[in-house]
């Protein structure tokens, strides 16, 4: 596969500065001014094996692959807030000022750009920083200018967008987003069935950049952007990322499954206190976060397959906003298991995360990886980055990988195949014929 040279800088455009956002670009500006470490980021510190395991040639996947570095990354974004990232890194409160003031010049020096929002689809948040215009079609035209004059201003060779912003409301499924010709049409007529977020993905594509989802609502996940993504040759990827709770579910899921053992119920509860508990408190919203975070076990678990393992689990999500907590987010959660015989066990799980310093480096490795794929041609659904989804991108007609290690080999495979080595199946015979 032929990749191209990642020559120049590589913009990084992210919907929402908040505390997601900020705690990226503040974290990327500490570790290439030498003040952290890149930890959390497989593009940055992971190896990749290669060949057989007598061999020893295990390089990080950063020299691997060509992948940008982090010195060519130009930050910039949207949001209803007109705070520079420094001061709404401070509002946001994951990051010391004792770091912040490390890198204070170059986070004021980035300002949002005014955002395409609309509190139909986040209902519990507004602010004064934002386009106004006559169709949904000219806002779109309005963040395709911004990225155009960005690019231009900050001199970078490429972009890519990273959707970095609140969760919208549950969205059915609608006729308008059957085709590009539809849903363009429903631009012009402001249709209420597309969301914002879906008028950043479709400015990105149309612009020929890469778009990828953090959140959990419908937004490139439908007919029109990704066949829109396939003809323009763009790569997407998506959505939500996956940081703590189910994180652990994956990891934890698999490993339960392994050994054939029973699930009888799961409960899993959340508090958080940053802007994204604030948005998560209203209902229409969190059904679009419930319905990433309860399609996992259900797919891990293949309760069809396994119905004597499986099929009485009671599967129950609750998130709770709880402002004094901040971006400390605790996840608790209870499994009711069951071994030899039907003997009952418990498994209890407590993980008091941080919310946004799980995220930051999912956002950096999926930016880093989604230009990667756009150099290599690869266009449409990387369903090889659904690693780092609680709810992945499939072709229409599979079921969607949730085993965070299924995940991993998946996504080292396709590094394999990109630079021509051999993919390993972990099968090991040759080692004992």
């Amino acid at each position: 596969m032929e990749i191209e040279k990642p020559r120049g800088k590589l913009g990084i455009l992210l919907p929402g500065m908040g505390a997601v956002g900020t705690t990226l670009i503040a974290g990327v500006e500490l570790i290439r001014n030498g003040h952290s470490q890149p930890y959390g980021s497989l593009t940055q510190m992971a190896t990749i094996r290669l060949g057989k395991r007598t061999e020893d040639r295990v390089p990080r996947i950063r020299d691997f692959v060509p992948l940008a570095e982090l010195k060519d990354i130009v930050f910039g974004g949207w949001d209803i807030f007109d705070d520079n990232s420094y001061d709404a890194a401070i509002h946001a409160g994951v990051l010391t000022k004792e770091d912040l003031g490390k890198v204070r010049e170059p986070l004021t020096e980035i300002k949002p750009m005014p955002a395409v929002f609309d509190a139909k689809y986040v209902k519990r948040l507004d602010g004064p920083n934002k386009k106004k215009a006559a169709t949904k079609m000219d806002l779109a035209k309005a963040l395709m200018d911004d990225m155009a004059r960005f690019k231009s201003e900050n001199h970078v060779n490429r972009i890519v967008v990273i959707w970095c912003g609140s969760t919208e409301i549950y969205l059915e499924h609608h006729p308008v987003w059957d085709n590009i010709d539809s849903f363009e049409q429903g631009l012009r007529d402001s249709h209420e069935a597309i969301s914002s977020s879906m008028i950043y993905a479709y400015a990105a594509i149309r612009s020929g950049y890469p778009f990828v989802n953090g959140a959990p609502h419908m937004c490139i996940d439908i007919p029109a952007l990704i066949d829109l993504a396939r003809e323009n040759n763009v790569p997407i990827a998506g959505k939500d990322f996956k940081t703590g709770q189910t994180l652990m579910k994956t990891i934890l899921a698999p490993g339960i499954k392994s050994r054939m053992l029973g699930v009888k119920g799961w409960f899993s509860t959340n508090i958080l206190g940053n802007r994204d508990g604030l948005v998560l408190d209203e209902p229409e919203s969190f059904r679009s976060k419930e319905v990433t975070k309860l399609s996992v076990l259900d797919y891990i678990f293949q309760i069809d397959k396994y119905p004597e393992l499986y099929g009485d689990l009671y599967h129950k999500v609750r998130i709770n906003y709880y402002p004094p907590i901040g971006d400390n987010k605790e996840a608790w959660d209870n499994l009711d298991i069951f071994g030899w015989l039907g003997y009952p066990m418990q498994i209890k799980v407590n993980f008091l995360c941080r919310d946004s310093i799980l995220a930051a480096p999912v956002a950096l490795d999926l930016a880093l990886f989604i230009d990667l794929a756009q150099r290599s041609g690869m266009s449409g659904i990387q369903e090889w980055l659904s690693f780092y989804f609680k709810s992945p991108m499939v072709a229409e007609g599979l079921y969607p990988e949730h085993d965070i290690f299924i995940q991993l080999i998946k996504l080292k495979n396709t590094l394999r195949y990109m630079r021509g080595e051999d993919l390993i199946t972990h099968l090991g015979l040759e080692y004992y014929d």
